[in-house]
């Protein structure tokens, strides 16, 4: 048995058997990070005596019958924006390259609380402000399908380690598509949220309107797994919302007859989109007929103006956080983020509050389209993994947002699933998208799909350890 193949859940039966110990699944990623990143260069900090020192405790407490719940011994890896006590948190940036915080994120708090094993902090774009992960201050991660290959930003290093086998769980965060862009290019499985679903306080910010934290996993049923210890309000956050929190795994199986499904198919998505992609959308759509849904092809007017807003209001957000930066230490910045922020700072106050207009008329037209529909699909990225270096590296990693970020702008919850590869073997992501509040709909639906393929089972074929 391959420790770093094993799921969530398949893990955590193991460990409450204790047919395996903490401590074995644990020196089991350790071992195959100490193999494998310096290849893909997913951790910016590695924490092994934390982690065996938090395995020898979750085997203490296994062995004496004290079982704190599925994510008991389970490793993980966090985004390098969310604090954690005692470790540094950098935010891919030389300005926090020695930054200790005092206290965890709310988050990473409940899935210490939980018993998970955090093996250290993972690679990203320089302050969340991309979509390559080609960070010029910590080392540009890699794709593990193509090295020569961006894993997506900005969580890159993930859904790189991820993929890789290097961790079983990791919690991202998405402005404009940071988690489902990377899970849709390296073969992952990536859920953003509600808006003020799940809490942002002592996550490092890129929008205070825009931003949100998720899970990210190799499979639904795990990505279900940790949104349910995530997920709930925090009076201390000012974004939270205090609704209540469904059970995500209650109803996870019971699939999708006589369900709605909404493909989006217009002329927005066919420009710019790689027929490989379209046609494994298409073919998705198919999947969930199989399984006794209802499929129709959809317009959705108002999808290329969303992505233009969101685009707007991130970078003059991330512009009027770094501010003072900026203007001291514009060349602490990387090249491409310096760029970003100066394109933030010119915009105006008519055009920002024009934005915010074109957020508060499309979320309640968005909204609208789940009175007759129960989930949406749309491609995850018009195009697989675009390439690290070439003269058209850059011009197709923008339109890596192209479906994301709407999402971002309006709040609803969207999660991006393998649904098929291209031929030259790149995975190929499916959005999903539900109703405000509606995750757990969101992944029935992922669930289901997943349950009529084979795609999430793939893996990318890396040095053994």
């Amino acid at each position: 048995m391959d420790l770093t193949d094993l799921t969530i859940s398949d893990a955590g039966d193991l460990l409450a058997r204790k047919e395996i110990s903490p401590v074995e699944l644990t020196q089991a990623h350790l071992q195959r990070i100490e193999k494998l990143d310096p290849l893909l260069n997913c951790f910016i900090t590695r924490t092994p005596e934390a982690a065996l020192q938090r395995a020898r405790q979750a085997e203490d407490e296994l062995m004496g019958g004290k079982r704190r719940g599925p994510l008991h011994g389970i490793p993980f890896g966090l985004k390098d924006l969310y604090e954690t006590r005692g470790v540094r948190t950098t935010c891919g940036s030389l300005f926090w390259a020695d930054y200790i915080p005092e206290a965890d994120a709310s988050v990473v708090e409940k899935i210490f609380t939980a018993g998970a094993i955090n093996l250290g902090k993972l690679n990203m774009h320089e302050i969340a402000l991309g979509l390559t992960n080609l960070n010029p201050h910590y080392g540009a991660c890699r794709n593990p399908w193509d090295l020569d290959r961006v894993p997506g930003g900005s969580s890159g290093g993930s859904a790189a380690a991820l993929a890789a086998g290097l961790c079983q769980a990791s919690l991202g965060s998405d402005t404009g598509g940071s988690i489902r862009i990377p899970a849709a290019l390296c073969g992952v499985v990536g859920l953003k949220p509600s808006f003020g679903r799940v809490s942002l306080r002592g996550v490092f910010p890129l929008s205070w309107n825009l931003d949100h934290a998720g899970p990210m996993a190799r499979c639904v049923r795990d990505v279900a797994i940790l949104l349910q210890f995530i997920a709930g309000y925090d009076p201390v956050d000012p974004v939270s919302v205090n609704t209540a929190v469904d059970d995500y795994l209650e109803n996870l199986e019971s699939g999708v007859l006589g369900w709605k499904i909404a493909l989006v198919d217009d002329e927005y998505v066919e420009a710019n989109t790689a027929p490989e992609v379209l046609g494994a959308v298409r073919q998705a759509a198919r999947v969930f007929e199989d399984q006794g849904a209802r499929a129709s092809g959809i317009s959705l007017p108002g999808f290329l103006e969303a992505a233009q807003a969101n685009g707007l209001m991130v970078v003059s957000d991330a512009a009027a956080i770094h501010r003072e930066r900026l203007a001291d230490q514009p060349d602490k910045f990387g090249a491409d983020i310096r760029q970003r922020l100066e394109t933030g700072k010119a915009y105006g106050s008519t055009e920002y509050i024009l934005a915010r207009r074109v957020q508060v008329k499309l979320r309640r037209a968005f909204e609208q389209i789940f009175n007759n529909y129960d989930i949406l699909l749309t491609p995850a990225t018009p195009i697989p993994a675009p390439p690290i270096q070439g003269q058209d590296a850059l011009e197709q990693a923008r339109l890596l947002t192209r479906f994301t970020a709407p999402f971002n702008l309006t709040g609803l919850p969207a999660m991006s699933v393998p649904c098929g590869f291209t031929d030259q073997g790149l995975p190929i992501g499916l959005q999903i998208v539900a109703a405000p509040w509606a995750e757990a709909s969101l992944l029935r639906a992922a669930y289901a799909f997943e349950q009529g393929t084979d795609w999430h089972r793939r893996k990318p074929v890396l040095p053994s350890p």
